[in-house]
């Protein structure tokens, strides 16, 4: 007996996936007081952050919902600090140069 899964249409999956962040979160997650962010997602997928904190929901084909939450690591903290320096050291570069080129 094989038996063929119909999988869900990507509207209904946008649908249980909203149901399913808000049930967690509570209708009122998109304020922006609540902390909490969409860092990405599509019909069937989305990733929320606040601060520290990484929430992944997940609609398989059939409407099953999994939410699975992680913690950002040593490593992208560490990316982050890097990232930041090296944007205030090209702003600094990037003063100097326009000081060189001004004469001044």
């Amino acid at each position: 007996m094989n038996e063929t899964i119909e999988p869900i249409p990507p509207e209904q999956a946008r649908a249980i996936l909203e149901a399913a962040i808000a049930a967690r979160l509570g209708p009122d997650w998109e304020r922006e007081d609540s902390g909490w962010v969409r860092v990405t997602g599509h019909d069937y997928m989305a990733r929320l952050s606040r601060g520290r904190v990484n929430l992944d929901f997940y609609v398989d084909l059939v409407g099953n919902v999994t939410v699975e939450q992680s913690e950002a690591s040593a490593t992208v903290d560490g990316l982050r600090l890097a990232l930041l320096l090296l944007i205030g050291l090209s702003v600094a570069i990037a003063l100097l140069i326009v000081r060189i080129a001004s004469g001044g």
